[in-house]
């Protein structure tokens, strides 16, 4: 029987209460600033869009001058666009995080009588049209589906990984099994595409990393052996930091508390990175070459991915870390692939397409900035900024506390505009909030048991999760109000994934079928 902790003392609970609403207390913006002139540009083609607007320093905050543009453009709530704000000096470029008083006025930049030129680039070019029915019901695994993901180039292929001891591939277009993975001899619990869509790999109780042809659903060489206890999560390397177009590297983290970094194309063990005192729970790539994994022994750790060295440990949780997540997650998952469909023809065009699309994604203030949230069972989630290239055992702290659910965190993910971050909890809510500075947005309730995890949208304007209720919900990110109930399965929903080019959602769960939910 674990050892349990005495409850906190008085003394304790009103130290924790002053420190977290230290870490939660924002500078208010003076109120006797008047107001300040704001000429819009257009960032891409450098055009003035309408003539400059007078508007309170107070109420100049980047959600308000979102709102403001939107109206000046004459797009009504329903068509509002996400829009990032900066402002040209000397050659820098300031970004409108908060508000213009902290980003121009308080620093000197400049002042109430200057006229603020601000360029606006959308944040999401398209709309994704909300999921409302299930197109297809796919039956096929003989246990459970613990894991789903869609293809990075589009949402005509899922692949699955189930209690079975198989991974399929499915063809959601016509609704039909595409292949069948055999191979593992126990449970399959984590699978991923990697970003050029040519290989998936799937990790299994059985402690092996198999990589498959998603063609032809042959085994590619052998099964991948180093870990002792069962593998609990997969990332890729990015693909604009692979050394050629054929070497593909794969991280894999375990129960047994290492994380090893293969090379798919020998098939051998790169590196093995150990330190974590207990389980790796969860393992991502970042876009810079830092590997972050967290742990079951309350740590986050960062990695030089080339050395294999630890970089930093990040300390701040009194539990397991359950889940981790990167700012920029979503392009590094699909690379060269965007919503335009159009694939560059050689292996430089595709490596720079691709580095171009993480540095926009990354890039705050002239800086490269990959932000980090980490999910645990002490029921809180902290946001962290690690430099681009942290020195070794320096101490970082996290930006932001993040408090609210009463019960564990399992499940943390950025939007893929990295401007806010979704939280699924045991105690049947997903929490909103701001990517930036941490702060609270919404609760989303409707969720009658505990939500497993949950996916935002290309566009980031919507977000689905999966439930032990048996439902999908789809959530509107800027009310946080339900948009659609997606009733359908018989058990429980334990994953959920949108397809990058926003076409469809796949889930799967206890009842053993696949769904496609389209719009």
């Amino acid at each position: 029987m674990a050892t349990l902790l005495p409850p906190p003392s008085k003394r304790q609970r009103t130290s924790i209460a002053e420190k977290a609403h230290d870490q939660q207390n924002i500078d208010t913006i003076p109120s006797d600033l008047g107001s300040v002139r704001v000429q819009f540009y257009d960032h891409s083609t450098g055009q003035p869009s309408g003539a400059p607007v007078a508007i309170l320093v107070a109420d100049a905050t980047a959600k308000n001058l979102e709102l403001l543009l939107n109206t000046l453009q004459g797009n009504d709530a329903s068509e509002r666009i996400p829009y990032r704000f900066t402002f040209g000096v000397d050659g820098q470029v300031v970004d409108i995080v908060n508000d213009i008083y902290r980003a121009l006025l308080k620093p000197g930049l400049r002042t109430t009588e200057d006229t603020i030129s601000l360029h606006y680039t959308p944040q999401a070019i398209f709309r994704v049209r909300t999921v409302s029915r299930c197109s297809a019901s796919i039956p096929g695994h003989g246990e459970a589906i613990l894991a789903t993901s869609f293809a990075s180039s589009s949402s005509s292929r899922l692949v699955t990984g189930s209690g079975d001891n198989n991974a399929r591939i499915f063809d959601t277009d016509t609704g039909t099994p595409f292949q069948t993975l055999k191979g593992h001899t126990s449970w399959v619990l984590v699978a991923s595409w990697s970003p050029d869509d040519t290989t998936i790999a799937t990790g299994s109780m059985d402690n092996t990393v198999r990589l498959w042809n998603p063609q032809s659903g042959q085994l590619l060489g052998q099964p991948l052996k180093g870990h002792t206890k069962w593998i609990t999560s997969l990332a890729w390397e990015p693909y604009h930091l692979r050394q050629s177009s054929t070497l593909q590297r794969l991280a894999s983290s375990s129960k047994d508390s290492t994380v090893r970094i293969w090379d798919s194309k020998s098939q051998r063990t790169d590196l093995v990175l150990s330190g974590h005192k207990s389980s790796v729970s969860c393992v991502r790539w970042g876009g810079t070459g830092t590997i972050y994994t967290a742990s079951h022994d309350k740590t986050i750790k960062l990695w030089d991915s080339t050395k294999g060295t630890l970089v930093s440990t990040l300390t701040a949780h009194a539990h397991w870390v359950n889940h981790l997540a990167l700012s920029t997650d979503f392009v590094l998952r699909t690379a060269y692939h965007d919503h335009t469909g159009t694939i560059p023809p050689s292996d430089q065009e595709k490596t720079a397409k691709a580095k171009q699309r993480f540095e926009t994604a990354a890039t705050i203030n002239n800086t490269l900035t990959e932000r980090l949230v980490t999910a645990s069972d002490d029921c809180t989630i902290y946001l962290w900024s690690p430099p681009s290239s942290p020195a070794s055992n320096t101490s970082i702290k996290p930006i932001s506390r993040l408090l609210g659910h009463q019960k564990q965190v399992n499940h943390v993910t950025f939007s893929p505009s990295g401007t806010l971050i979704a939280s699924s909890s045991f105690d049947n809510h997903i929490k909103l909030w701001n990517a930036t500075t941490g702060a609270f947005l919404f609760t989303l309730r409707g969720h009658v048991a505990p939500v497993y995890m949950s996916c935002f949208s290309p566009d980031s304007r919507l977000l689905v999760s999966g439930s032990k209720d048996t439902t999908l919900k789809v959530w509107d990110t800027a009310t946080g109000k339900l948009k659609e109930d997606l009733p359908g399965h018989r058990d429980e929903v334990f994953a959920v994934d949108w397809s990058p080019d926003g076409r469809g959602v796949g889930s799967g769960g206890k009842d053993k079928q696949v769904r496609i939910w389209r719009h």
